[in-house]
């Protein structure tokens, strides 16, 4: 029977994360965490003679949520040219997962044409120690796998 090594359970204090809109490039070295995840759209597909209801598959989404420290006005800027111009706003979002230790290697995905939901116009918190964050829902619309695990060697 095999195991996994325990040094190769990735941890996510490795990854990099990359946007690119307008053909700039920003990292995001001030994300704290984030996550995209793509959900099958189903139909139901009644079958003569089963009791059961089928399900096909349709389409997909892509939903995900970034969150920050709330340190930077770029979204806020976005969001801004948003409500007083109309013209909306679509970025790539790439995420790479290395971890040194581990001997599964390099993953990097792109979440492309994303879109936010949502960015917080302001914030505080007289009440706490902790640094200040922003969760940001987004969209998107395609995808790309530049990068893949290797498989894990058991022991």
């Amino acid at each position: 029977m095999a195991f996994m090594n325990e040094q190769d359970a990735l941890s996510g204090k490795y990854a990099k994360a990359l946007i690119t809109i307008d053909g700039k490039v920003e990292e995001l070295f001030y994300a704290k965490t984030g996550e995209a995840t793509i959900t099958k759209n189903k139909t139901d597909v009644p079958i003569l003679g089963k009791t059961n209801v089928g399900q096909k598959s349709t389409g997909w989404k892509g939903t995900g949520t970034l969150t920050i420290y709330y340190m930077t006005s770029l979204f806020r800027k976005l969001m801004f040219d948003y409500i007083k111009t109309g013209k909306d706003f679509y970025f790539d979002l790439q995420v790479s997962n290395e971890d040194p230790i581990s001997s599964v290697g390099k993953q990097t995905v792109v979440a492309k044409n994303c879109n936010l939901d949502s960015v917080a116009w302001f914030k505080f918190d007289s009440t706490s120690d902790d640094a200040l964050e922003e969760e940001m829902p987004f969209t998107f619309s395609d995808v790309a796998l530049s990068d893949s695990f290797k498989k894990p060697t058991g022991v």
